[in-house]
């Protein structure tokens, strides 16, 4: 089974367009996060990434959630599985959290959206390196760190960018208990958060 690189990744996408035109589905447009997204627009220095997460979908220009995928389409990504060895779920939609879309993504998101096209019927955006940023933040304090601190660490968000993020954050999670986590993690990041308003 094959981890995607920039490469597969660009490959994939692209066979998946082709299937959209060949079976006359209808266009799609989706926003993607995550590690395809930095691979995409090489904004860390990463080699690899086990997914494409669909943070979102644009229709009628408006970023709307993706949730469900149709069976067609889920059927095109896994003949496109099958055909490169990639992981069962490679295309998904578990980023997008429905709370995400309830509380808000960060202001001015899909303004700043970096789109390719695979083919006719497949347009994807790209999220922004200060997006980034913002989810990152999120889900290293959510998820305790890990490959989401690594990504966060080699963006190299500035003391503006990370406070920034770290606002935004609350919005996703008000509680006491993520604040704690969030300030220990912006210290651990290099930025006492003491006497920042969060």
């Amino acid at each position: 089974m094959r981890k995607l690189t920039a490469g597969t990744l660009n490959q994939a996408l692209g066979l998946l367009g082709e299937l959209l035109v060949a079976r006359n589905h209808p266009e799609q447009h989706f926003v993607v996060c995550g590690g395809s997204s930095l691979l995409a627009l090489g904004l860390v220095q990463r080699t690899t990434t086990q997914d494409v997460d669909i943070l979102g979908k644009i229709e009628a220009n408006r970023l709307v959630s993706p949730r469900p995928l149709p069976a067609w389409l889920r059927q095109a990504a896994d003949d496109v599985r099958q055909q490169l060895d990639l992981p069962a779920d490679w295309l998904n939609t578990q980023v997008a959290d429905e709370t995400l879309f309830k509380c808000g993504l960060p202001e001015g998101l899909q303004g700043r959206l970096t789109p390719r096209e695979y083919g006719a019927r497949l347009l994807i955006s790209f999220i922004s390196r200060r997006d980034q940023i913002f989810l990152k933040l999120h889900a290293a304090v959510d998820r305790d760190g890990g490959r989401h601190l690594q990504d966060l660490v080699d963006l190299a968000p500035t003391a503006d960018e990370l406070l920034d993020a770290a606002r935004w954050t609350r919005t996703q999670d008000p509680s006491e208990g993520f604040l704690f986590n969030l300030r220990a993690l912006l210290k651990h990041l290099g930025h006492d958060p003491l006497n920042a308003q969060l």
